[in-house]
């Protein structure tokens, strides 16, 4: 495989049903990515190693899911220069997701995490291929097919409903 220009992490294999929404949408656009475990608490020198690296690697966009404290987003996007997409996850020790979606939501000044909805893995997968379509003219071409389909569905449904 190609070198991963998006990396996914989660704080816990736990995490992986609602992160590989976003693997699953970033691989039907045929990018490279990369996907694997890093705590923030549990392994917090793997953290800083990969945060500090993951440019260096050829990575463009992090993909960061977390539940409760969930400051893997946050504490990420204060080592890298990489952009970070927060994704809170509702895990079984959080407050109905809420305590995940404020963590990486409310993030103090000079330290941006573009959050997505909870468990809304794969607008965040979308969301990393939007901005790399920035400089990927064939990643751009993918997201406007992709969102015609996404019309085309809606006007089918229109076409059901009125016949």
């Amino acid at each position: 495989m190609s070198q991963p220009k998006i990396s996914i992490i989660m704080g816990s294999d736990s995490d992986l049903p609602v992160m590989q929404q976003a693997a699953d949408v970033i691989k039907s656009f045929n990018v490279p990515f990369e996907i694997t475990i890093v705590s923030a608490h549990r392994t917090p020198k793997r953290m800083v190693e990969f945060a500090e690296n993951a440019h260096q690697r050829g990575i463009e966009v992090v993909i960061a899911g977390a539940g409760g404290a969930a400051h893997l987003p946050g504490m990420v996007a204060s080592i890298t220069p990489l952009p970070v997409i927060g994704v809170p996850i509702k895990s079984s020790n959080s407050i109905d997701g809420w305590d995940s979606v404020l963590s990486i939501l409310q993030m103090p000044g000079g330290v941006p995490v573009a959050t997505v909805a909870l468990n809304g893995a794969k607008n965040a997968g979308l969301l990393a291929l939007q901005i790399l379509s920035v400089g990927d003219k064939s990643i751009q071409q993918k997201m406007q097919t992709y969102k015609q389909e996404l019309n085309d569905a809606v006007m089918e449904k229109v076409k059901k409903l009125n016949s």
